[in-house]
């Protein structure tokens, strides 16, 4: 009996291996789309804090651009606030523009302004809209215009929206799709076991007995293809971080640890659910029904 319980072992080595890969596999798939989802908020918000806010002056009296520099600067909505004068503003020019136009004209005509960038919880139309107002009623006499792009901020609010929703639906599918993929290839795995389960309920041996060896393997297998996934994430973070320099700046400690947790949970928690769930439909099943 033993004999035959060992030869039963080894033969279903294969499948376990392949369950493993196979977990793993689906479990990196879905610990990219949990990274993207997680991030999705702060690259929502990299790109509007990338949006430049112009304030053109009408003055060129340094202590009154000073004192609108250093107005914007002390509120809560400012970040990285900057004199601008005419030289740096044609450099500004050409490099938005790769073009230089000074081979055109000879006479500077770009306004002095005060830059800065807003933090992504003030870029909405509503929200510039008043801060300009302010500014504007603030230095009436100083400032000639407040410029940034309007239309770049109401779509960039709409689709930010929409690619959350739609986003977390596909999340939502993709989640559940994982759950049933790991589910299958558990059972698949432990159909090769279908008899040593039935031979150990024959000669006497309860339930707890017959599945504490199998769920110990399913939990080991669970660990196992966690961290193949976990080890096939980070070197993916790590590289898109290498090619895209400000992905490095969305990133928070915080959030990947609670996904890699997540991803250990899901794996382990599925992996141990489907090993229990198959011993206890074989150990229902008749002797006729295994074949």
């Amino acid at each position: 009996m033993a004999v035959n319980g060992s030869a039963s072992l080894k033969r279903s080595k294969p499948n376990y291996i392949y369950s493993v890969i196979g977990v793993a596999i689906v479990l990196f798939i879905m610990g990219i789309m949990g990274w993207l989802f997680i991030n999705l908020h702060s690259i929502g918000d990299n790109f509007k804090e990338d949006i430049r806010i112009s304030v053109y002056l009408r003055t060129s009296d340094k202590n009154a651009i000073g004192k609108i520099q250093q107005y914007i600067a002390n509120q809560p909505y400012a970040k990285n606030v900057e004199y601008v004068d005419k030289e740096k503003a044609k450099i500004i020019w050409n490099k938005e523009n790769n073009e230089d136009w000074a081979k055109i004209l000879d006479v500077n005509p770009l306004p002095e302004s005060v830059d800065f960038f807003a933090k992504a919880n003030y870029v909405n139309p509503d929200s510039l809209n008043h801060i300009s107002s302010v500014i504007e009623s603030e230095f009436k006499t100083e400032v000639a215009d407040i410029q940034y792009p309007k239309s770049l901020v109401t779509n960039l609010n709409e689709r930010a929206t929409k690619i959350g929703v739609i986003f977390l639906v596909m999340s939502i599918i993709l989640c559940i799709i994982v759950i049933i993929s790991i589910d299958n290839t558990i059972r698949l795995a432990m159909f090769s076991n279908r008899f040593l389960i039935k031979t150990m309920q024959m000669v006497g041996a309860t339930r707890g007995f017959i599945a504490k060896p199998l769920v110990v393997r399913a939990l080991m297998n669970g660990l196992t293809s966690s961290f193949i996934a976990l080890f096939l994430l980070f070197g993916l973070i790590q590289w898109a971080g290498i090619q895209f320099p400000q992905i490095k700046t969305m990133q928070g400690v915080g959030n990947d640890l609670l996904l890699f947790a997540g991803i250990i949970i899901l794996g382990v928690g599925i992996s141990v659910f489907s090993t229990y769930r198959s011993v206890v439909k074989y150990l229902k099943m008749k002797l006729d029904e295994l074949y």
